[in-house]
């Protein structure tokens, strides 16, 4: 917390502005439209609902099918079945480990000469990198198919100085607890045009329509956020460049502990892009480090530190069995990453003491269990 989120919640106390409306949802907006430069934004209560209406006013429903980034966490995808359509699921490249336009391009290939191309193609910009937008939008465009940015771990990263989130037809953002800044449980809507602005607003106020008595002429959602939460959120607007200058350093004293180990390579970062370094993450080369990432996180564990195995690819969970995941070739990169990165305590409030002691257990165990190549 940045210390003034309090003035902010007592604010909706004092004037009885309580509920998914008022003065901090649309102070929270306007700020959010001015620090990411969108045309328009709609505060709501989780990114995953952001979503789900921006698949929804779009129009996408059953039989249709959405392609999505696969290295990410489910609730990119889970919006796709509430609308009962198929997810179709897009390999990560080596350079960026977000979607490859390669496989992408495969992808639509493929659908154009079935006639079936998606309704909406979902980038997922993780751990706060940022996507390979250019070659992405280009693809989408020539196929004519909307693109819709999952920034939900992206907000502040940049490609070419513009704000992740505002390049697609639509963006999103999530604030839950552990993202950049937090709500609590909120997220954002952003897009291009504000008739898309209108159509989400009202399926996210249950679809009533203005008249004298409740009215509904479609099935709405109770999606918006509350202002009390919103209080929050322009709290956390305060100390947002803060938080994302502390992640970064946090990237740059991880980069500089690890970059001289033979066998770890830090996460990728694509030329004209700056991200917000949400979480930092390592890569380990699994010939030369005689560990896998799941035994060190249990082995970190046990000496007081929390790391983690990077996102299952969408295409190997059960929830989604069936579902295709194209490759650019042969080798598949998001389950390659899924077994060879390992993410890093990166949180806004560790200290460099912190650090220091889970860089040097790190370091323990990369070097006691280095392979010896000589034997």
């Amino acid at each position: 917390m940045g210390g003034t989120e309090q003035h902010y919640v007592n604010g909706a106390f004092k004037t009885n502005w309580i509920a998914p409306l008022g003065a901090n949802v649309d102070s929270f907006e306007q700020k959010m439209k001015h620090y990411t430069k969108a045309e328009h934004v709609l505060a709501l209560n989780s990114g995953t609902a952001a979503i789900h209406l921006a698949l929804l006013t779009l129009g996408v429903t059953r039989g249709d099918t959405v392609f999505c980034s696969t290295l990410t966490f489910a609730a990119s995808a889970n919006p796709i079945v509430y609308v009962g359509a198929e997810p179709v699921f897009i390999d990560s490249d080596e350079k960026s480990w977000n979607m490859c336009p390669i496989a992408l391009e495969n992808a639509m290939e493929y659908a154009a000469q079935r006639n079936r191309l998606p309704k909406a193609v979902i980038v997922v910009h993780l751990l706060g990198l940022v996507a390979d937008l250019d070659t992405i939008q280009s693809i989408c465009d020539k196929y004519d198919v909307p693109l819709i940015e999952d920034a939900a771990e992206s907000l502040g990263s940049t490609y070419k100085n513009q704000m992740t989130g505002t390049f697609g037809e639509m963006g999103i953002y999530s604030f839950n607890g552990n993202k950049i800044i937090t709500t609590s449980g909120g997220g954002m809507l952003l897009s291009k045009k504000e008739t898309t602005r209108k159509k989400a607003f009202k399926l996210a106020t249950q679809a009533k329509e203005q008249a004298m008595f409740y009215l509904h002429k479609k099935i709405g959602y109770n999606y918006r956020l509350s202002n009390v939460l919103a209080g929050i959120g322009m709290g956390q607007m305060e100390v947002l460049d803060s938080h994302i200058a502390k992640r970064q350093a946090i990237f740059k004293r991880y980069e500089t502990a690890f970059s001289e180990i033979d066998g770890v390579s830090m996460m990728p970062v694509l030329a004209q892009t700056v991200p917000n370094c949400w979480l930092s993450a390592i890569r380990l080369d699994l010939e030369k480090i005689a560990l896998s990432t799941m035994e060190i996180v249990q082995r970190m564990e046990a000496v007081g530190v929390e790391a983690r195995m990077m996102w299952n690819p969408l295409h190997l969970q059960p929830s989604f069995a069936g579902a295709v995941c194209y490759q650019a070739n042969e080798q598949n990169v998001s389950e390659q990453l899924f077994q060879e990165v390992l993410c890093l305590p990166s949180g806004s409030s560790m200290s460099e003491s912190q650090q220091a002691y889970v860089i040097k257990e790190l370091l323990a165990q990369l070097l006691a269990n280095k392979v010896d190549r000589e034997n």
